[in-house]
Order: C-alpha cells, then sequence, then structure tokens
C-alpha cells in the first residue's frame, strides 16, 4: 500500500504526491483550455480553469492518491458546443496527454542544467528527476484504448463502432485488471525509466 511510503520515507511520499497533484491538475487544465479554443465554454462556467488541485481532483481522487498511490481527474466538457464535434473531441483528449509528455520533458531539460551546475541541490535533481519519471508513466498510461482514458476517445472517433464501449462496465472493469497486475506497473516504470535515459 502506498500510504507505508509515509512511514519508510516521508520525502518520497510528499514528492510523489505533490508531482501527481500537480501534473493532474494541469492534464485537466490542459484539456479545458483547448475545449474553450474549440467553442465550449463549460469548463469556465463551471470554475474549472484553475488551479485548485481539488476542482480537479476532488476529495476523493485526493485520498486514494495518499492512500493507494492511484488517482485520477475530471473536466467538465459538452463536446455538442464544439465547432466540430469530431475534431474537438480528438484535440482535447489529446491535450492532457500531450501535457504530461511536455511536462516530463520540461523536467528532463530541467535536470541537464541541474547536471551542469555547482549549485545543483540534491533534492532539485531528485523532484525533476521523478516528475519526468511520473508524467512519463502518466502519458504512457493514457495512450491505452480504455474508456474513460483519453486515448480511448481519440480511437473512437476514429473508429465510432468502439463508442458504445464508453457506456459500459468495460473501461472499469479493464483498468481494475490492470492495477491488480503488479507488473503493469512496473512495465509503464520501465518504459518511462527506458525513455529518461534514452533522452538523456
Amino acid at each position: 500500500m502506498f500510504l507505508e511510503t509515509l512511514i519508510v520515507s516521508p520525502i518520497v511520499f510528499l514528492r510523489v504526491v505533490v508531482i501527481v497533484i500537480i501534473s493532474i491538475s494541469l492534464h485537466e487544465i490542459a484539456h479545458g483550455l483547448v475545449a474553450l479554443s474549440q467553442g465550449d465554454d463549460t469548463p469556465c462556467k463551471q470554475g474549472h480553469i484553475t488551479l485548485n488541485p481539488l476542482v480537479h481532483m476532488g476529495w476523493e481522487s485526493l485520498i486514494f492518491l495518499c492512500v493507494a498511490g492511484i488517482a485520477w481527474g475530471k473536466m467538465p466538457i459538452n463536446a455538442s458546443n464544439f465547432r466540430s464535434q469530431r475534431l474537438g473531441n480528438i484535440l482535447v483528449s489529446t491535450a492532457g496527454p500531450l501535457c504530461n509528455l511536455v511536462l516530463a520533458f520540461l523536467c528532463m531539460g530541467l535536470l541537464k542544467l541541474l547536471a551542469d551546475s555547482t549549485y545543483a541541490e540534491f533534492f532539485s535533481f531528485q523532484f525533476f528527476y521523478m516528475s519526468a519519471h511520473i508524467n512519463l508513466m502518466l502519458f504512457l498510461f493514457n495512450l491505452l484504448p480504455i474508456p474513460p482514458l483519453d486515448s480511448f476517445y481519440i480511437f473512437s472517433e476514429i473508429f465510432p463502432i468502439l463508442k458504445p464501449l464508453q457506456y459500459t462496465y468495460f473501461g472499469l472493469f479493464a483498468l481494475m485488471m490492470l492495477f491488480l497486475i503488479p507488473e503493469f506497473g512496473d512495465g509503464l516504470s520501465a518504459i518511462a525509466v527506458f525513455i529518461l535515459q534514452t533522452v538523456s
């Protein structure tokens, strides 16, 4: 259980919690901003264009993050307001994972600067490395075409036959199965580390 990390390594626990909260909040804001650009003002009307993580994640997600290390976010969007519903859905769905990928590369860039600096502090280096790692994992996770993950909505616009799946328990069941497999998280982490090592 992730909560045990608080006892074993409080600093790691705090780093992970802070990084995940920031990353998910920015992920959701990216969805909202692109939705606005496509003609949907629902994110603004419902007060979701904000940096307040409680708005994006809610207490349930924040508590679940601290206990189990799993969290989620939500951005209210009305696709019927998009100028082009198909294109709008694809762009909005792409924005979240792309935000995590950009954050990962920004952190990798900061890591390079810290590595070349004689004033680099261990905490800063570890924080940005962990930020890059977690954001890469979030990016990779959202590439899975399973509802309600972002890639599903991209694929369902390209292949409309998939759309009915979002109204079933398929996605929930599939995600539960994945989270019960330890190798799943280890695999995502290994791919993220490989990308970090390759780019670095």
